[in-house]
Formats: structure tokens, sequence, C-alpha cells
């Protein structure tokens, strides 16, 4: 069973002319889009909170064979060189 709670939401006189005649137009009622419209902001924001991590991983096996053994340090001193 869904229960239901009725409110007041304060909105632009504007805005609820625009959405009166946009649910007329689809042939449904206001309460309608607007439920319509909160789940799809809800849903949105949270697929937007969950970040995933881009894949950046590579093919190929491991590092070069001239680096394969060396030390982080001088992997570091090979990639930035003077620069430090």
């Amino acid at each position: 069973m869904v229960s239901r709670m009725k409110t007041t939401v304060d909105i632009s006189d504007a805005l609820l002319h625009e959405a009166k005649q946009a649910a007329q137009a689809e042939g449904t009622t206001l309460k309608a889009l607007i439920e319509e419209g909160l789940r799809d902001v809800l849903a949105r924001r949270t697929k937007a909170s969950r970040y995933a991590l881009p894949d950046a991983s590579v093919d190929g096996n491991g590092r070069r064979p001239e680096v394969r053994d060396a030390s982080w340090e001088e992997i570091r001193a090979l990639a930035y060189g003077e620069r430090r």
C-alpha cells in the first residue's frame, strides 16, 4: 500500500502556468507531472553522487625492460630529469 501526503509547494505563477499547460498537452495531471519531475531529479542526483573511477589500465607486460628492475626513485629521475 502506498501512502500519500498532501503538501503545499510555493512556486512562481509563471512556472505553475507552464506546468499546467504541459500537463494538459500531455493528457496528464499536474500532480503526475510534478511526481515525474521529482523522480527524475532524485534519480539524476543519485547517479551523479556515485563516482566510478574510469578504467585507465593498459595492455602490456608491465614496465619496459630498461626500467623493469629500477627503483621508483630511478624511474622518477628518468621521468622528470632536471625538473625536480
